[in-house]
């Protein structure tokens, strides 16, 4: 997929305003470290992961994610009748029925003739709702879409901190150590053809990317019931096979990426910057050990924010903009892998 008429025009994110730290989650696990032996200390020993943030417990989705969609469009000076399509990625819904995006919109002002709907793509809905969202602007469907996203976690968190201490076995901490780094947020991108807001105001080129699966490994990680299908008495429960997830996600970033590299002409010392998923250490410096890419190109948001789902890659790019990380004329590549499992890479001029 390539473009030549979408740009990221803004950003919007929103933090959670309850800081979690690795010693409060530790002192909940008490019942199990007592049990194996295990001294505090462990969680960032795995994970590098310092602390991470959740939402007050009287919270939607909705609300934090049209929030961040407020300050993208007022960041842009774009009116909220001139958005084309909204679109709500969230791992999270507020509910099965209906769409989360259908709150998020009615709360923007979004106008009647506007594309109103959810998509769901792991800790990959952001980027896919990027992409889908990009297309519409690139056929001239649409001028400006704002895609959108929020994620909570501290009831997966507890939940499963709970079944860990009724366990006490270090094989399945190991199957359920990764739910100990999510983290909540919200974020917003939005997305026009270049001919709305502000035309003073730097924008960045979307170029174009490239996407590829693994589904044969979709069973690696899974974030819902207990029992098979829907069952109403079923209890929600995570897992993942953290090394499965990385041996195969690298597999496949690499030959994504090897593709990517040879469709946008990427060689030499290029790209300058890298905006990826937020996982945590071991997988950060492996991704980029696989890809034979230098970190001081990396900026990272994980320490002190967690696995933010489908909210890490964009807020983790809100956050370098801000912070200079990112220069005009930068190529930037915007990198995540997904359970499913799903890759996608794309490229951006800044």
């Amino acid at each position: 997929m390539k473009y030549t008429k979408v740009f990221i025009e803004s950003f919007g994110y929103e933090l959670a305003p309850n800081v979690v730290t690795n010693n409060d989650i530790e002192e909940k696990l008490a019942p199990f470290y007592e049990a194996v032996g295990f001294e505090k200390g462990q969680l960032e020993t795995l994970t590098g992961i310092k602390e991470r943030r959740y939402w007050d417990e009287d919270h939607t989705l909705a609300e934090h994610a049209a929030k961040a969609g407020k300050k993208a469009l007022a960041e842009a000076g774009i009116p909220a009748d001139q958005i084309g399509a909204l679109v709500f990625c969230g791992v999270g819904q507020d509910g099965f029925e209906p769409a989360t995006s259908c709150a998020i919109a009615n709360s923007l002002n979004i106008g009647p003739h506007a594309h109103v709907y959810d998509v769901k793509s792991a800790c990959l809905g952001m980027i896919t709702g990027i992409v889908q969202v990009a297309n519409e602007i690139e056929l001239g469907n649409i001028k400006a879409g704002l895609i959108v996203s929020c994620e909570t976690a501290q009831q997966i968190v507890d939940s499963t901190i709970d079944e860990i201490n009724q366990n006490k076995s270090i094989e399945f901490y190991k199957d359920t150590v990764a739910t100990m780094t999510g983290g909540s947020g919200a974020a917003a991108v939005l997305l026009t053809d270049g001919t709305l807001g502000n035309l003073d105001t730097p924008r960045h080129s979307i170029l174009g990317g490239v996407v590829k699966n693994a589904i044969q490994h979709h069973g690696l990680c899974s974030w819902g019931f207990e029992e098979k299908g829907m069952p109403t008495r079923s209890k929600v429960i995570m897992r993942t096979d953290a090394q499965g997830v990385l041996e195969n996600g690298l597999d496949l970033a690499a030959q994504t990426y090897a593709q990517f590299k040879k469709e946008f002409a990427v060689t030499g010392d290029m790209p300058d910057k890298i905006i990826g998923h937020q996982v945590g250490t071991i997988h950060h410096h492996k991704v980029f050990e696989r890809l034979n890419l230098s970190m001081k190109k990396d900026f990272s948001t994980f320490p002190f924010l967690g696995n933010i789902g489908t909210v890490s890659l964009p807020i983790t790019a809100a956050i370098a903009d801000e912070r200079n990380f990112l220069n005009p004329d930068d190529f930037v590549v915007l990198f995540g892998i997904g359970s499913g499992l799903n890759c996608y890479v794309l490229g951006v001029q800044w």
